[in-house]
C-alpha cells in the first residue's frame, strides 16, 4: 500500500499496489502494522455500504463527537464519487479547511479520515456504491452533520446536487454548530 499525506492534518490518502499475473491481481487495502507504522490509527468494528441511483446525489457533511467520534476508511467500489472531508478540529493547524478528491472503482484509492472530521461525498455517475470502514459504532445521540455549502468553508463541487436529503439540507454552518456547543 502506498500512504501519501493529504493537506490536511492526519487524512491520507491510501493507494493499493497491485500484484498482476495472467489471473488478474491481488492487492492489499488495509493491514494494520502499515497504519501503525504511518500513526494511523486502524480500529475497524463496523463496515458500511452505501449505494446512490442517480448521478450528483450529494451526502453529508456527516460525523460523530465525543467517545462515539470515527475514524472513516472510504472507498469507491462502483462507478465514481467526489469524496469531501473538513477539519473541524478547532486545536488543528487546518481547522476549516477542506479536500476532495475523486474514487472510482478504476483508481482504487480510498481516505483515510481521522476522527474530527466531517465527511460527505457526491455521486459522479448513476449507479455509484462506496465502502465506509469505521472505527467506532454508529450511535445515534453523537450524529452531527455539516452544512455542505457552508460559505466559511466554500468547497468547490463539481456539480450542483441532483438529490440531497432534507436533513442534509438542513445541516447547520460550522459557526453554527460552534455556537450550539454541538461540535463536541
Amino acid at each position: 500500500m502506498k500512504l501519501t499525506p493529504t493537506p490536511l492534518a492526519e487524512a491520507t490518502i491510501i493507494e493499493p499496489e497491485p500484484r498482476a499475473d495472467e489471473r488478474g491481481f491481488f492487492a492489499r487495502i488495509f493491514c494494520d502494522r502499515v497504519f501503525a507504522q504511518a500513526g494511523l490509527e486502524g480500529r475497524i468494528v463496523q463496515i458500511n455500504d452505501s449505494f446512490s441511483r442517480t448521478a450528483h446525489t450529494l451526502r453529508g457533511l456527516h460525523f460523530q463527537v465525543g467517545d462515539d467520534a470515527e475514524i472513516k476508511i472510504v472507498r469507491c467500489i462502483r462507478g465514481s464519487l467526489f469524496d469531501v472531508i473538513v477539519d473541524i478540529r478547532p486545536a488543528s493547524p487546518t481547522y476549516q479547511q477542506w479536500f476532495g478528491i475523486e474514487l472510482t472503482e478504476g483508481n482504487r484509492k480510498m481516505l483515510y479520515v481521522p476522527r474530527g472530521f466531517a465527511h460527505g461525498f457526491m455521486t459522479l455517475e448513476p449507479d455509484t456504491e462506496m465502502l465506509y470502514f469505521v472505527s467506532a459504532h454508529y450511535a445515534p445521540p453523537a450524529e452531527r452533520g455539516l452544512s455542505w455549502n457552508d460559505p466559511a468553508i466554500a468547497i468547490r463541487w463539481p456539480h450542483p446536487p441532483s438529490v440531497i436529503s432534507e436533513k442534509d439540507q438542513q445541516n447547520p454552518t460550522l459557526q453554527e454548530l460552534v455556537a450550539s456547543g454541538r461540535l463536541t
